[in-house]
């Protein structure tokens, strides 16, 4: 049997985890790992905290504290934070643990022996008054794209366009305030474009069964040419490099944060750990789309070099971003949720957040979050649905045979129910479909309830009482078959739920129904245990609050957001419904997107609409990199007359929303719409 190891990003130890970590990466994770350990297969689920990286040591310098202070506060909370959640990773470790700086540098030293690093010498900006070479986010500047005057060296954060230093206008250093200046200095970089000729362009090409928007962003950059890239940066915060006589370096974080995964097996499974990672095993990444290139790219070209057996990684389901409440999160103006608050201030509700965060994953492409879609989720959903048939069922249980199973009478097409409800939940799961398959959790709590009002024992009990004792029975069954498929998506309901019931299921049950899909005989001679209700109704007061919160904090750490007057572009003059009508607007999804050769402002895009694909040149490459436009979903004018544009014909135009700065913005529909639907 093939091992399989699971990892899920390690999380910045900067700062607390947020809704939008967990469900884009954490759990995901966690719902896969369970399912492949109830078949009961070989599984390492390992995660840690990244405890190096620009990032701490700013946080750091603001707080007047030193980095390890910082990592080791977090890295409390995150661990925490995880555990309570029912995030259950068999290992969560750190990158400041001497097993992991020993690895890394192992790691790095085998590459180095087997010349797989080039020495290359180059200008970056130095602080002559901190006498340190800066970091990207140690630069700021005025970005040449909005003009923001804080603009970071890697990003400018008004505007989201990414940058590099050297277009920032006014470069400041953010250690001294001093204008730095550009020196020389040595650093190791990995040769991207050889390895992308000798191994990624057919590693990425037999990737078919990923998802589309990964495989997608792979093949852009591919597309684009790789380029080399650093491995070692000038920075005292870090894994020293080691080499003789080169103070002042250290690992790139990208390096070997990926390396942490190796650690924790080994700090996990020292006696075995390699077994993990060579031979017949498996590597299956959960990411967020941000680090899709470090993880489909970087790490598998360091795993191929190191060669030794080591496998690349078999899967990459990495999910798009969450947003919440119409803004994209952000750490910086406090606009988040975040799970050691949300575990605090709504205690005994784990279960209801990882429900609604995993009904509204980023699985295909952006989602949000509202404080009202979770109240209305989990009252109509959790509470309405399935608590209402586990209660319903378990109370007529109680009341008309004291807690005790009537006989089992009459004989169910287990298999029939079994296709119906449980085959969907299995294959959706193992292809890391999991809104789909919590989905299926549903339908099945639907049909018993809709067994029970079809067959309304409550009524029945008075003139027929062994049609009622067959009625419950089987109600009783199809719960007990619900209780298992929770445990994937629900633990803490599963174990309430299990207690409930009275239900001690062996191993092998249990892998009969997830990897089979056997449906569950109830046990005969059978009494429940003391009921009680799985999930309580949200309160408006308890949305109010949350809501509120929200806006205080963002009002306290950016108030000029607040309290910003959008300028509205001048309207146009009055056109008739009839011109109006003229306009056949679709819905489209961008399928694949490439730059445009000697063209800075054009994207390639190719998109599905209903059952055609169309060719379209779009104006927004200064504000979207071609990788970030792929799996959108887009506002498309079909019908606009074709014309060429660098030889190109574009076929309609893709419609988007302006601001007052001029971001721009995609114009989605609130709601999943199929590709090809019209908007009138």
């Amino acid at each position: 049997m093939s091992k399989i190891t699971i990892t899920a990003a390690l999380p910045y130890a900067n700062g607390p985890v947020h809704i939008g970590h967990l469900a884009g990466v954490y759990i995901p994770a966690d719902i896969y790992a369970r399912f492949t350990k109830l078949q009961q297969k070989e599984v390492l689920f390992v995660c840690g905290s990244d405890e190096h990286g620009v990032p701490i040591t700013l946080r750091a310098k603001k707080e007047g504290l030193t980095p390890q202070d910082i990592v080791d506060r977090y890295h409390k909370i995150i661990g925490d934070s995880f555990k309570d959640f029912g995030i259950k990773f068999d290992i969560y470790s750190r990158t400041s643990n001497a097993i992991h700086h020993e690895t890394a540098q192992d790691f790095f030293l085998n590459l180095l022996n087997k010349g797989a690093f080039k020495e290359i010498v180059s200008e970056q900006y130095f602080d002559e008054n901190a006498q340190q070479f800066l970091a990207d986010r140690y630069i700021t500047g005025d970005c040449p794209k909005c003009g923001n005057h804080g603009a970071y060296g890697d990003q400018c954060e008004k505007c989201g366009s990414t940058l590099s230093p050297s277009e920032l206008i006014n470069p400041t250093s953010a250690l001294s305030g001093s204008t730095p200046i550009l020196k020389q200095t040595k650093n190791w970089y990995l040769p991207l474009d050889e390895i992308q000729e000798n191994f990624l362009n057919e590693y990425i090409s037999n990737q078919s069964h990923w998802r589309n928007s990964v495989l997608g962003q792979c093949k852009s950059w591919l597309n684009d040419g790789l380029k080399e890239r650093a491995m070692t940066r000038d920075l005292d915060w870090g894994i020293p490099v080691p080499i003789p006589n080169e103070p002042g370096k250290v690992l790139y974080v990208w390096f070997e944060a990926p390396i942490g995964y190796i650690s924790a097996t080994k700090e996990a499974r020292p006696d075995d750990w390699q077994d993990w990672w060579t031979g017949d095993s498996e590597l299956i990444h959960f990411i967020g789309k941000d680090n899709i290139v470090f993880h489909c790219i970087i790490f598998p070209a360091m795993l191929h070099l190191r060669g030794d057996g080591y496998v690349v990684p078999e899967n990459v389901p990495a999910n798009e971003f969450l947003n919440l409440e119409g803004q994209k999160i952000s750490t910086s103006r406090n606009w988040a949720v975040w799970l050691n608050e949300y575990l605090e201030e709504i205690p005994n509700k784990q279960d209801e957040l990882r429900y609604v965060l995993t009904a509204i994953a980023p699985e295909t492409k952006d989602s949000e979050f509202t404080w009202k879609d979770y109240q209305t989720r989990v009252n109509s959903e959790l509470v309405g649905i399935f608590g209402n048939f586990a209660n319903r069922v378990l109370v007529l249980l109680s009341k008309y045979y004291n807690g005790n199973i009537p006989k089992k009478t009459h004989s169910f097409d287990s298999t029939q129910l079994s296709n119906t409800y449980i085959q969907p939940i299995l294959e959706d799961l193992s292809k890391f479909k999991f809104r789909d398959a919590q989905v299926g959790l549903i339908e099945l709590a639907r049909y018993g309830n809709k067994y029970l009002a079809d067959n309304e024992p409550w009524k029945l009990i008075k003139t027929d009482e062994a049609k009622t004792g067959e009625i419950l029975q089987f109600a009783f069954e199809i719960l007990c078959n619900l209780a298992i498929a929770t445990e994937v998506f629900l633990p803490f309901t599963h174990q309430k739920l299990i207690t409930q019931l009275n239900l001690q299921i062996d191993s092998e049950t249990k892998k009969s129904f997830w990897l089979d899909g056997k449906w569950l005989d109830v046990p005969q001679n059978h009494k429940i245990g003391e009921v009680s209700l799985l999930f309580e109704k949200i309160e408006d007061e308890l949305i109010t609050k949350q809501m509120e919160k929200l806006t205080q904090s963002l009002a306290a750490s950016t108030p000029s957001i607040v309290e910003e007057q959008v300028t509205q572009k001048p309207e146009k003059s009055s056109i008739s419904y009839d011109d109006f009508a003229k306009l056949d607007l679709r819905i489209a999804k961008v399928i694949s997107c490439e730059k445009v050769a000697k063209a800075d402002k054009l994207l390639h895009l190719t998109l599905e609409v209903g059952l055609e694909t169309k060719t379209v040149l779009s104006g927004i490459a200064e504000h979207f990199k071609a990788e970030e436009v792929i799996g959108k979903t887009v506002l498309y004018l079909k019908n606009l007359a074709p014309r060429k544009i660098r030889g190109i014909e574009s076929e309609g135009m893709i419609l988007m929303a302006e601001n007052s700065d001029g971001k721009l913005y995609f114009m989605q529909p609130s709601g999943d719409v199929n590709s090809g639907s019209g908007v009138s």
